[in-house]
């Protein structure tokens, strides 16, 4: 069993949603994900607003076989950028 991390669309006409999935590579794309790990909203304002990504599961994937698109990868990266500025308020103790 093949896994991909991949987007998969929902939403209306013209106003895009997309579901950031594990799921088999033979699926297509409005096939039974096995996991819903995140969404995007091309449409928010910020990246915080963007992407919305359960990081620990993302990780969980890649590190069990699962190859990401490219795609998933550079909104992983928008995902991370936008959690920098709130890990840098966090006050330290």
């Amino acid at each position: 069993m093949a896994v991909v991390i991949r987007l998969q669309r929902t939403g209306k006409t013209k106003q895009a949603y997309y579901r950031l999935v594990a799921i088999e590579k033979t699926r297509g794309p409005h096939g039974r994900p096995l996991e819903v790990i995140g969404s995007y909203n091309p449409r928010g304002d910020k990246p915080a607003d963007k992407v919305q990504l359960k990081r620990e599961r993302f990780d969980h994937w890649v590190k069990v076989g699962a190859k990401a698109s490219q795609t998933v990868e550079s909104l992983v990266k928008l995902a991370a950028k936008a959690e920098a500025p709130k890990a840098a308020a966090a006050p330290a103790k």
